[in-house]
């Protein structure tokens, strides 16, 4: 398709048209167009950036407002972040709600027969898309040959976009699999331990999710429902770990070259909006659903705190609460908070008493540690705080637990 029907230089044109201080909702994670959300700053003297985890290179001066509900590294310490507490399945609400968009930038593959992909990231852009749609609002394309492209809810008509920006840029990348330490590597082999053939898998990126899949490789018929996946997936796919009757279930990915060269054009994986990826209801239709997920501190009660550090936002709920209600509620499933028992850069125990933090998320099967795996879920809270102790804590600190349970009433 021709992209002067939507001439690039309409868009400081378009703009220009936006009421004051307009709301922009930008592709987030690893896939921001950055060289489209450039002009925008640009042409903009005062917006509100609405970006999922947003990377490094997001602009930061006055008068650009970055809103969130999952804080990444490149809005962490911005003294402009406004951060509205939600869980994912509950952003897309936002958008038809309270925080309406004035624009919606996206980054897509080339056009064709009529459409375009949203390649490696959907989530929430959809919703984001019809909402702004509804109210007249701008949307905004930035076409990039290297984007891959992928089905589902992924495919975005043209006739919904208002201006295309032909701009190539390369992707951002991870490498082919995360290192994985000696303490990531138990984690892995003890939830590993735990997930039988047929399960469907919750996998995110990082060492304790690679060393998990990792120790997955020999099962068989597993199935993947997830908000991401990375190149372990791809592993599993290649070991014949995965029933290949079920398509690969997700809602952005982030990996290797390799990884985006697999998806392209690949029907095995189906890109779908994070109402239907998150939706605990759905979740917990899949079968013995084993979700994995981390947390920065858990206490002696199994809560677990996965967004503040000294009650400044760190990143937010994301699909967390989702997931763990979702396999909570699957026949068979299983939700683990997956965590090292000492955090290495503060020096201290992520074992605590009690969570001084706003709690991320409660009530899950087991947290699993380098140490051993805590039993929760249908034991009583005192076998709930002794699992904790003697299993998750690091040896270092259960005398002081012990202690500290007694004053709770868990001992």
């Amino acid at each position: 398709m021709n992209l002067t029907r939507h001439p690039a230089g309409d868009l400081e044109d378009q703009l220009s048209r936006l009421p004051a201080n307009p709301r922009v909702v930008v592709t987030g994670n690893h896939a921001t167009p950055w060289t489209t959300l450039r002009r925008i700053d640009e042409a903009l003297p005062e917006f509100r950036l609405w970006v999922l985890n947003g990377q490094p290179g997001l602009p930061e001066r006055e008068g650009v407002t970055l809103e969130t509900s999952f804080v990444g590294s490149g809005m962490r310490r911005s003294p402009r972040l406004s951060y509205v507490p939600s869980r994912l399945s509950l952003v897309p609400l936002l958008f038809s709600g309270p925080m309406p968009p004035d624009v919606v930038l996206i980054h897509t593959t080339r056009p064709k027969d009529g459409k375009v992909s949203l390649g490696v990231e959907v989530n929430v852009l959809p919703a984001a898309i019809e909402a702004v749609r509804r109210t007249g609002g701008l949307v905004v394309a930035q076409v990039n040959d290297n984007m891959p492209w992928t089905s589902g809810d992924a495919l975005v008509s043209v006739d919904d976009i208002d201006v295309m920006v032909e701009a190539d840029e390369p992707l951002l990348h991870a490498s082919g699999g995360s290192s994985i330490d000696d303490a990531s590597a138990t984690i892995g082999e003890l939830v590993a331990a735990r997930v039988g053939d047929g399960a469907t898998l919750q996998a995110g990126i990082g060492a304790v999710p690679d060393a998990t899949l990792h120790g997955l490789v020999n099962r068989r018929g597993l199935r993947i429902w997830t908000e991401m996946f990375s190149d372990s997936v791809l592993a599993l796919e290649r070991a014949g770990a995965l029933d290949r009757e079920v398509p690969i279930t997700a809602s952005f990915l982030f990996g290797s070259p390799e990884l985006l060269e697999w998806v392209d054009g690949n029907d095995r994986v189906n890109m779908v909006r994070t109402e239907v990826t998150n939706d605990p209801a759905l979740i917990a239709r899949n079968q013995a659903m084993v979700s994995v997920n981390t947390a920065l501190q858990v206490d002696l009660f199994g809560q677990a705190n996965a967004s503040r550090i000294n009650a400044r936002i760190h990143s937010g709920f994301g699909g967390q609460t989702d997931f763990i209600v979702g396999a909570m509620h699957s026949f068979g499933g299983q939700a683990f908070i997956a965590l090292r028992s000492w955090h290495p850069k503060a020096d201290c125990s992520t074992v605590v008493a009690l969570v001084d933090e706003p709690v991320t998320s409660f009530q899950m099967s087991a947290i699993v540690t380098e140490q051993g795996l805590a039993e929760l879920y249908g034991r009583d809270q005192r076998e709930q705080a002794r699992q904790i102790i003697e299993n998750a804590a690091h040896p270092s600190v259960r005398e002081d637990l012990r202690e500290e349970a007694v004053g709770l009433g868990l001992a």
